[in-house]
């Protein structure tokens, strides 16, 4: 079906973005992906909004990844959309049985009518169907968008944790017992804090969250009552052409107001042992898990435990990559790769075995992933982190944090790690 294209001026403002947000919550699907202008070799856009489902995919995860790349296959079209972590149960004989709070669909993708490509300096509408002068109508109604303050929720929010301090120590020692017997030897391990009955503005809370993170992979996902606010620094995977780069991230450590001391913090995080070892056993298993569908003698490792600074933290991140043959199909790649290894473990399937057993949520889309693909079948993923996610028919709000357990690991050091990763989503929370 033919997509009908218009290009503008622009300077890509705060103020433009919250505009373009305000202007597309008429519609029940929107995906806003925003790099914050982090620059990268391997960036496509600055910024790309996508709205109004013209088709759907909404399903659970019998056979997903099929039908996935049915529709992918058959639309050859943009599509936008989010695979929850719970996935991993249509790859492995596995199955997801705790608490869900939220509801999310375990996939769901749809083809937009409207989608705006940004650079810095200009946009790209392209409209599926059009009537006379509708993208020139719609860019004029945005840029006439009132920019409106509002409050992230009416009442105050209070968070309880799914699982108690005591209670998450004593299941990082059970992890460790598994480490020790050789079951596994690294798994993320996470744990969930949630509000019921909040009345939450998605968009004010989004803001919020960016403002403070201004994260490379940040995401404003709206499909039907679900959201998800996402602050992510990593990328899942992305494929432009035959080329294929993940990027996973293992370490963290906090930022200091002083220059020299926030040097120094990074500086100890690049040398710290632990660290290393979790980012080059991550590494490893993306290495494994891209040659399941790398042309022979085509994966690399093209930066190894780089340390990149967010407004929050500073991160370990390693990027791999290979070829791919023209001829596999985009969600093979994808559905051989997943669940991402930074948020599983390795062994892979026994990692994801054994947090099942010892989480206390569902986690659903969280560690999960939100992206799009291109008409050409091109994709690029991030990983749901950092992230506050929103029922708003049920009015339950939640966030997950967590982290790899290693040999090396200290309980309460991993939980101490886990309350740095959630200050971001409590500060918008609770402010």
């Amino acid at each position: 079906m033919k997509r009908y294209s218009k290009t503008f001026s622009i300077i890509l403002t705060d103020t433009l973005k919250q505009q373009l947000l305000q202007w597309a919550q008429q519609f029940d699907e929107v995906s806003w992906l925003d790099s914050n202008t982090h620059d990268s070799a391997h960036s496509s856009h600055t910024a790309i909004l996508a709205v109004d489902a013209f088709t759907a995919l909404k399903t659970d995860t019998f056979r997903a990844f099929e039908k996935l790349d049915e529709y992918q296959t058959t639309t050859k079209d943009w599509l936008f959309g989010s695979l929850s972590y719970d996935l991993k149960n249509d790859v492995e004989q596995l199955s997801s049985k705790n608490t869900d709070g939220l509801g999310v669909p375990e996939l769901y993708f749809f083809q937009p009518k409207k989608v705006f490509l940004f650079s810095q300096t200009q946009v790209t509408m392209h409209y599926l169907s059009v009537v006379e002068d509708e993208l020139d109508a719609d860019w004029s109604t945005i840029l006439a968008t009132q920019v409106l303050e509002a409050a992230i929720s009416r009442e105050p929010i209070t968070l309880s944790a799914r699982t108690s301090k005591d209670n998450y120590l004593e299941k990082v020692h059970k992890m460790l017992q598994h480490i020790k017997r050789g079951d596994i030897y690294e798994a993320n391990f996470c744990q969930e804090f949630f509000s019921e009955d909040v009345e939450l503005d998605p968009v004010a809370a989004f803001l919020k969250l960016n403002d403070l993170s201004k994260p490379p992979f940040a995401t404003f996902l709206k499909l039907e009552q679900h959201y998800v606010l996402s602050a992510s620094p990593e990328r899942y995977i992305k494929k432009d052409g035959i080329q294929i780069i993940s990027q996973p991230i293992k370490g963290t450590a906090k930022r200091a107001v002083s220059k020299l001391e926030d040097a120094a913090l990074m500086l100890q995080l690049e040398q710290d042992p632990k660290e290393r070892s979790e980012n080059i056993m991550i590494t490893d298993l993306v290495r494994n898990d891209l040659s399941r569908i790398a042309e022979k003698g085509t994966v690399y490792v093209e930066e190894l435990c780089k340390i990149y600074t967010f407004e929050q933290v500073h991160q370990m991140i390693s990027t791999i990559g290979c070829e791919v043959s023209a001829l596999i199909h985009p969600v093979e790649i994808i559905k051989k790769t997943y669940p991402m290894g930074s948020m599983t473990g390795a062994p892979k399937v026994s990692a994801m075995k054994i947090i099942e057993k010892l989480e206390d949520a569902r986690r659903g889309i969280y560690s999960g992933a939100i992206g799009y693909f291109t008409p050409s079948g091109d994709f690029d993923f991030n990983v749901v982190i950092r992230s506050i996610l929103y029922n708003a028919a049920s009015q339950y709000v939640s966030f997950s944090v967590g982290g790899a357990i290693t040999a090396k690991s200290i309980p309460e050091a991993e939980y101490q790690e886990c309350l740095l990763k959630a200050k971001a989503m409590r500060q918008v929370l609770l402010q």
